[in-house]
């Protein structure tokens, strides 16, 4: 397991590191995003959608627990698994399927889910700390 922190301090620096990580992104990539409401989660995966090459806009699939993504250099999937019941929901939608295939997926609130989580996986924890200032952001990025 490798490990790696980086602390941010705004918006543009938290969707720089998403640019970065899809950036070096590869096929069959799963990253686990885990934290709280109002982190960033979805700004992180905006930048990781654009270091990807997708140029139309990225939002939480809040009702369709998963949005795709086909016109980058890879498919990216996007998850957001917040409302999801009962993991079995997931085999629903054929979870899989994108989590073993040539893209590269992102799964919001992954702790959720994390028994059927792949054996490797990239683990990114977004935490606030307001004593730090409004703005910042600890992000834990560790390989599984």
């Amino acid at each position: 397991m490798n490990r790696e922190i980086v602390e941010t301090n705004g918006e543009r620096e938290t969707w720089e590191l998403g640019g970065r990580l899809g950036r070096a992104a590869s096929a069959g990539q799963v990253f686990a995003l885990v934290g709280d409401l109002g982190v960033g989660k979805t700004v992180f995966t905006k930048g990781l959608a654009e270091g990807l090459g997708i140029r139309e806009p990225v939002n939480s699939p809040t009702f369709t627990i998963v949005q795709v993504y086909d016109e980058g250099r890879l498919p990216f999937y996007h998850f957001d698994v917040y409302r999801i019941g009962d993991v079995c929901e997931m085999d629903e939608i054929g979870y899989e399927d994108y989590l073993y295939g040539q893209g590269v997926s992102l799964i919001e609130w992954a702790d959720l889910i994390r028994e059927i989580l792949p054996e490797h996986y990239t683990e990114i924890r977004i935490e606030k700390d307001l004593e730090r200032g409004f703005d910042y952001r600890r992000i834990s990025i560790c390989g599984y």
